[in-house]
């Protein structure tokens, strides 16, 4: 239990540490929606290293981390962290160690041919065309040259850190069948946060533009 409670404790601290990290940079720039006529400048050193720190310990990120820990919490998966708030911090923490290994391992291989890992957003066109650019850019992204091209570091980046995380993983789901699950879910997880990006700006400014009338 002692464990547990410091995992859950030096998962809040080490998010708390790179928010704080995350907020002191300044904001940078999304990449222009594909449908926008501005020209693609390639991403910077800066702003890959501002992708990891959002991608992370965003709010979006760590939202998911507590959901993600609650469900594994309810149905106690993995049966050895058990079904309390001990539980709860080392999936918690768990997931916040695979999440930031694998955003490294993407932000990193991708700088050695310039991979692009933002989602750029269609943000105007029918919905389906949208949908469907939400799921391309789950497994291609862009290139210095603005091009779209297979998004390497990020097929080697997803199994990799999902494997690589057996090493320090409760035995129960520390197997090569588990890791591969973990693998889909986390492209179908990056699918939905694309789709997050891609649709609550336009949902959001509907909202708040009637809140406003």
């Amino acid at each position: 239990m002692i464990a547990r409670c410091f995992n859950f404790a030096f998962a809040l601290l080490l998010a708390a540490g790179l928010a704080h990290a995350q907020a002191a940079q300044p904001e940078a720039p999304d990449p222009p929606a594909v449908s926008s006529q501005q020209t693609y400048a390639p991403i910077t050193g800066q702003q890959r290293l501002h992708w990891f720190l959002r991608s992370t310990v965003g709010v979006q990120s760590l939202t998911g981390g507590l959901f993600s820990a609650g469900i594994g919490t309810w149905r106690d998966k993995p049966v050895e962290y058990g079904p309390h708030w001990g539980g709860f911090g080392s999936r918690y923490g768990m997931r916040l160690t695979g999440v930031s290994t694998g955003n490294a391992m993407e932000a990193g291989l991708g700088a050695l041919w310039s991979e692009d890992p933002r989602y750029p957003r269609a943000a105007s066109g029918p919905v389906k065309s949208r949908i469907g650019h939400v799921v391309l850019m789950t497994f291609v992204a862009r290139r210095r040259d603005g091009r779209f091209a297979p998004a390497y570091a990020r097929f080697i980046a997803e199994p990799g850190n999902n494997f690589l995380s057996n090493t320090w993983r409760a035995d129960s789901e520390a197997t090569a069948q588990a890791a591969a699950i973990r693998t889909v879910y986390g492209f179908l997880g990056r699918m939905g946060g694309n789709a997050f990006k891609e649709f609550w700006p336009s949902v959001s400014k509907r909202i708040f533009h009637h809140a406003e009338k």
